[in-house]
């Protein structure tokens, strides 16, 4: 049997993580996985709970986090940051209790939570002086995006370009002309290099989510001699790859499995 249990990390009602450990005795490799939905409040960790019990059945303790989302007090810029990176170093707090492997943690984000796994793993070990100003204190082994809103002024013209209001200006409190700076310090694209392994997956049909932000930002990595791969998968949407029950899922969990094996090695 495999536990589940919901642990607050802050006050706010959408400062939580639902962890599930695998039956396995001994220290247990964690994926924390992240929800998308651009960042709005109308969309919950509960996109998640079907990807995080499958990958429990398969030996890995999963952290499903929730954050403040636009819509809610604190959503948005910083609160939103703020609660991805306390979510995850409260790891700290449950790694004895669970006997969590904090030397291989993995942050898995699909959509709007692509774009969080990669922000944070740019954050590790250092202290920044913006409006943030929190230092993420668990090394992140490697990162896997899932269809990723990794260029935050490409997806804000995307959705101008269709005539949209964009999520994107919600999120972060403006267009990029308003708060260009904000832009430069979110947007995972203008972090590189990252100095973490990454795996980009993302689906050809991806309407949500242009693929061509995957490319062009794997494009980018590569240059600044980051290591990634990416995974561009036909005739796939964007939620496939968050499908336990789908052909995509199946590249989710093989690149675990290489991760694993790459880190054991």
């Amino acid at each position: 049997m495999t536990e589940t249990v919901h642990i607050s990390y802050g006050d706010h009602p959408s400062q939580f993580g639902v962890l599930r450990m695998p039956d396995l005795s001994g220290l247990s490799p964690v994926v924390i996985t992240i929800h998308g939905g651009f960042w709005q409040s109308k969309y919950g960790l509960e996109e998640n709970s079907p990807i995080d019990e499958d990958l429990t059945r398969r030996g890995y303790a999963t952290w499903n986090i929730e954050y403040r989302r636009v819509g809610e007090d604190g959503g948005g810029w910083p609160g939103t940051f703020i609660d991805v990176i306390d979510a995850v170093n409260h790891l700290t707090q449950l790694k004895e209790r669970f006997q969590l492997d904090l030397s291989r943690v993995v942050i898995l984000g699909h959509s709007a939570g692509g774009h969080l796994a990669l922000w944070l793993a740019s954050r590790f070990n250092k202290v920044q002086t913006n409006e943030i100003g929190k230092t993420l204190l668990i090394p992140i082994r490697s990162v896997i995006s899932l269809a990723g809103v990794l260029d935050l002024r490409r997806m804000w013209e995307i959705h101008e370009e269709k005539g949209m209001n964009s999520p994107i200006a919600s999120f972060i409190g403006g267009s990029p002309q308003e708060v260009s700076e904000r832009y430069r310090l979110a947007s995972p694209i203008e972090l590189l290099p990252l100095n973490v392994e990454q795996i980009l997956i993302h689906g050809e049909l991806d309407l949500h989510v242009p693929v061509d932000l995957s490319i062009e930002y794997h494009r980018r990595a590569i240059e600044q001699g980051d290591k990634v791969r990416l995974v561009v998968l036909p005739e796939v949407e964007h939620f496939m790859v968050i499908d336990p029950s789908s052909s995509a899922w199946k590249s989710v969990t093989d690149s675990l499995e290489t991760l694993k094996e790459s880190s054991c090695s």
